[in-house]
């Protein structure tokens, strides 16, 4: 994913020093997405601290973030907003298509259901090690509106990232010019003193929400943009993303909710479009200002469709509701999301008996093992792998299905957890339920054979049981989450956040201004 960073960090140092400023590289504590244990989420909090350290501690004026793979663009963005000085963000860019058998196929979204299609029997081992090695051609973060690319639409879209920036691939002669331009760019910043509190205003993370349900993003980015927003002072709620998104049209035909992947994104001219068609449907502030100093209207004016088949007519849309649902009710009281344009519209409006697994652990024990008393009707439950009871809140909510449903030709199923889950996967996936299990919320008590009411449409999370029942349950739980002895992820444990406010640490929040500290000696 991030390789090839250092080779665009060069660009932009010598586009800083064309501009006529000092470069100085930072290195920030490395987060690698698929090999982090238990998970990479645990440690975007981590990446952020070093980040702010680094720039609090050294004499510097400006700051270029060059992001990536999923959380090192909201870990970037939330040291940059902390310490206020100067600061825009450069993306690495996405890998090139993938293609297998004449089929196009994107990094995580083909994996996932190739993954299925071994456990049902209708693909061999050694055909998924070959469809493997087809999906990554090139460095690059993944080639689908997975949450690196949703971050880097969102830090557009925010407009903390020049113009065009989320959807140049990585290897693409242009994306080196936009390093530079970016280096460039910073230099002038500082001179104006423009710096992220001039950009990350309430309405900048209004048509960022909407660029999200626009393009399909991720369901990770709910948790990262209310980060952000805490860094800044901006009260954003899951309220606001569910008013701001409700009626947004999907209108990029991208995977994993669509057909494309990001290379055809860029050839049709990239996020820009999207922006341009949500501000011509009044579904966009085209007022706020970005970091090239011009508002965004005056950055996506201009911009031309190259492909109408890639980025939709508002008309004709992938999905008529994208956006992000935020669910609530008495098993969510303080919310839960899905993402319609992923999920299956036969499931919008389910009632379903509820089999339960206790941890990941208790799932992979179970979930191949045919006496498992599970059909498609079923509502399968995860608990504890939220921010604290995992720890750091993994990418498992979108637990695979049981092979014996996967052999009648069953592909979906609703799925509830307090997990997160890949920006790459798809579903009719119930996220971030909070209070999370770990913090004895409703989902801690839920058991094998409740009936479970979902009803997207009116945004109800419902468990059949009294409130009496409820209260009952409540009193005699005991929490079964692992628990850390002692480093960081005691100190992550002890101090974060549910989902619902972003997953931060209690002592995180806020810009703190970016003053000079005293000196070493």
């Amino acid at each position: 994913c991030n390789r090839h960073q250092t080779e665009r960090a060069k660009r932009t140092r010598d586009g800083i020093i064309a501009a006529g400023g000092i470069p100085m590289e930072i290195p920030v504590h490395p987060i690698q997405e698929t090999g982090k244990r238990p998970t990479a989420m645990l440690d975007r909090n981590l990446a952020y601290l070093s980040l702010v350290e680094s720039l609090y501690g050294y004499p510097i004026d400006g700051v270029v973030l060059t992001i990536g793979c999923d959380k090192t663009t909201p870990a970037l963005l939330m040291a940059a907003a902390t310490v206020g000085m100067p600061a825009l963000a450069f993306s690495v860019g996405p890998m090139l298509n993938g293609w297998f058998q004449g089929e196009r196929v994107g990094a995580g979204t083909h994996l996932w259901r190739f993954s299925e299609a071994v456990k049902a029997g209708e693909m061999t081992q050694e055909e998924f090690l070959s469809a493997e090695s087809a999906v990554t051609r090139s460095s690059g973060t993944c080639n689908t509106m997975g949450t690196a690319s949703s971050m880097a639409s969102m830090a557009e879209a925010l407009g903390m990232a020049l113009s065009g920036n989320a959807a140049i691939p990585a290897v693409d002669s242009r994306r080196r010019v936009m390093a530079q331009l970016s280096g460039r760019r910073i230099v002038q910043m500082v001179k104006d003193d423009l710096k992220p509190s001039d950009v990350l205003t309430r309405a900048a993370f209004e048509n960022a929400i909407r660029c999200n349900g626009a393009v399909g993003g991720s369901t990770n980015t709910v948790v990262h943009m209310l980060a952000i927003a805490g860094r800044v002072g901006i009260d954003i709620t899951l309220d606001d993303w569910d008013r701001c998104g409700r009626d947004i049209a999907t209108i990029l035909n991208l995977q994993p909710s669509g057909k494309y992947l990001m290379e055809e994104f860029f050839y049709a001219g990239g996020l820009p479009v999207v922006l341009k068609r949500l501000a011509e449907a009044g579904k966009l502030h085209k007022d706020a200002l970005t970091v090239s100093g011009e508002t965004v209207w005056d950055e996506i004016k201009d911009a031309v469709n190259g492909n109408e088949d890639v980025i939709l007519p508002i008309d004709k849309p992938l999905t008529e509701k994208g956006g992000i649902a935020v669910l609530k009710g008495n098993l969510a009281p303080k919310g839960a999301i899905l993402k319609p344009s992923a999920a299956s519209a036969h499931l919008m409006q389910h009632r379903g008996r509820a089999v339960v697994f206790e941890d990941i652990d208790d799932y992979k024990a179970k979930i191949n093992d045919d006496a498992l008393d599970i059909d498609e009707t079923c509502i399968m439950v995860l608990k504890n792998c939220g921010p604290k009871g995992y720890p750091g809140m993994a990418e498992v909510g979108n637990m695979g299905l049981p092979p014996k449903v996967l052999k009648k030709g069953i592909t979906d199923m609703i799925r509830i957890s307090d997990a997160r889950m890949s920006g790459t996967a798809y579903g009719t996936v119930i996220l971030h339920t909070s209070p999370e299990a770990a913090a004895g919320g409703p989902l801690a008590v839920v058991q094998s054979g409740d009936m479970i009411e979902v009803d997207v449409e009116n945004r109800r999370l419902h468990l059949d049981i009294s409130d009496a029942e409820l209260a009952e349950r409540l009193s005699n739980w005991q929490p079964s989450h692992e628990t850390a002895a002692s480093g960081y992820a005691w100190l992550h444990q002890a101090h974060v956040e549910g989902a619902d406010t972003g997953a931060d640490l209690d002592f995180l929040k806020g810009c703190r201004g970016a003053p000079v500290g005293k000196d070493s000696h």
